[in-house]
């Protein structure tokens, strides 16, 4: 399968079997998968100790965290704490997964800032969701509204121009309503050059 944009998962588990289970469901939905099997070596692998940065020791930035709620030595949501208290780390989605629907246990960890929580088994569907959203979230969104704030920016300049060699059409406002509302720079952008000197004059 092709594969026009991959991503990085770190996916956290002790199970050996659900490891192997999650990075098969993963290389299905055209992602690369580091598999650890604990939270310490999870923070190992992602140089939190040194507040380096999202990097691995392959020099791959890990785009999400998905990791098993109950482990020994430090459990999921022990992790996921140091994950978003670590400026270097915490803008990374971070995944919980779990066997156990506990509501408050759910609860804590969305309110920690967990990304989502699964149930285990995790499915295939769970898997291409996630890789959806991170996606949306790193590509085209950021790009159209990136264009977007650019328009309006531009908007704003031609009018603040504008209203310094001429005086503006009492029809449109003063130039602080004009600023503070898209929807008139809109409107007034596209009327055509004779109706507005029509106006002036």
């Amino acid at each position: 399968m092709a594969c026009a944009q991959e991503l990085h998962v770190l996916a956290v588990d002790d199970s050996h079997v659900d490891r192997k289970v999650i990075e098969r469901l993963l290389n299905i939905s055209c992602c690369k998968v580091t598999a650890v099997e604990s939270g310490r070596r999870a923070l190992q692998y992602l140089g939190l100790d040194g507040e380096k940065s999202s990097m691995g020791i392959d020099g791959l930035k890990v785009n999400l965290i998905l990791t098993d709620y109950s482990m020994p030595g430090m459990t999921g949501y022990e992790l996921l704490k140091k994950i978003k208290e670590s400026s270097a780390l915490s803008k990374i989605p971070v995944v919980i997964m779990s066997s156990e629907k506990i509501l408050p246990r759910i609860d804590r960890c969305l309110e920690e800032g967990a990304e989502e929580f699964l149930l285990k088994p995790v499915k295939l569907s769970d898997v291409k969701r996630l890789r959806d959203f991170i996606l949306r979230g790193e590509g085209d969104d950021d790009k159209e509204t990136e264009k977007k704030i650019n328009e309006v920016c531009s908007r704003k300049r031609k009018f603040q121009d504008d209203s310094t060699t001429q005086p503006m059409p009492t029809s449109l406002g003063t130039a602080h309503d004009i600023e503070s509302s898209p929807e008139s720079s809109v409107s007034s952008e596209s009327q055509p050059p004779q109706s507005k000197q029509t106006k002036i004059g």
